[in-house]
């Protein structure tokens, strides 16, 4: 409740200074749109169902990444496991694709998996992987060599060995390669759904933005942008808090 409260006096201290910005006619109305203004249009849209189609859509975009992000982290996390250099190379591809922007693949996404969700997957795919792969194997490298040995003394199965000790001990790690991993998605679906409205393909809240300015509806866009950051917070603030009560926290790896 702290936490909110600061937050909403924050926010409210913002959207006052917004609203004297307005009111001082610094810039033109049409470009610096009132604080209510902003506010009735995204209740506008909330109200016609407009807005729950976009961010519905946009939501299953980033579901699906992520889907297809896991199923291909965990082939790659069974086959580091099987041998040091093997291992050794998925670090190596880390270190060399991590960097590359994933926004900067969708002209090669566009030619492979043409203009559509298969080009977006991709380029989140690419987001989502190499920050979740390293942190998955730093984690598994810092886990002290007394559990392995006793692991391995009791003969416990290598699947085994990967769900009950590899994964708990290094889940503070992987917690951490999950937000970047979730950030860097986010960040790349927005801003490829941005690039399909130039192509004429439909989507969620990128593509609204994109269209919104294309009409300089300044209300609107900033509306839109005010719910993306609401999803932002929201998946920090519930989705990764619970995941940390229930795993990190629960077990005393944090306070």
């Amino acid at each position: 409740m702290k936490k909110l409260s600061t937050r909403a006096i924050y926010i409210a201290i913002f959207a006052a200074i917004w609203q004297s910005v307005y009111y001082l006619e610094i810039f033109p109305a049409m470009l610096f749109p009132s604080v209510f203004d902003i506010f009735s249009s995204l209740y506008k849209e909330l109200l016609d169902g407009s807005l729950i189609i976009k961010v519905g859509y946009t939501l299953y975009l980033i579901f699906l990444g992520i889907l297809v992000s896991f199923g291909i982290i965990v082939v790659f996390v069974l086959l580091s496991s099987l041998h040091k250099n093997i291992k050794n190379y998925f670090i190596s591809a880390v270190s060399v694709l991590d960097p590359l922007p994933g926004i900067a693949l969708l002209p090669l996404a566009i030619l492979w998996f043409g203009v559509g969700k298969g080009a977006i997957v991709f380029v989140m795919a690419h987001s989502i992987i190499w920050p979740v792969l390293l942190a998955i194997l730093l984690g598994f490298d810092s886990i002290p060599k007394i559990y392995k040995e006793v692991a391995l003394n009791m003969q416990i199965p290598k699947t085994r060995m990967l769900i009950d000790i590899y994964i708990p001990a290094a889940m503070a790690s992987i917690i951490m390669g999950l937000k970047s991993g979730w950030a860097r998605a986010w960040r790349a679906l927005i801003a490829a759904e941005m690039i399909f409205g130039t192509t004429g393909a439909l989507g969620g809240l990128g593509w609204d933005i994109y269209i919104k300015r294309s009409y300089l509806d300044m209300p609107g866009m900033l509306a839109t942008l005010i719910v993306l950051m609401v999803i932002g917070i929201l998946v920090e603030d519930l989705l990764f808090k619970f995941i940390e009560n229930k795993t990190i926290k629960k077990w005393g790896v944090v306070s």
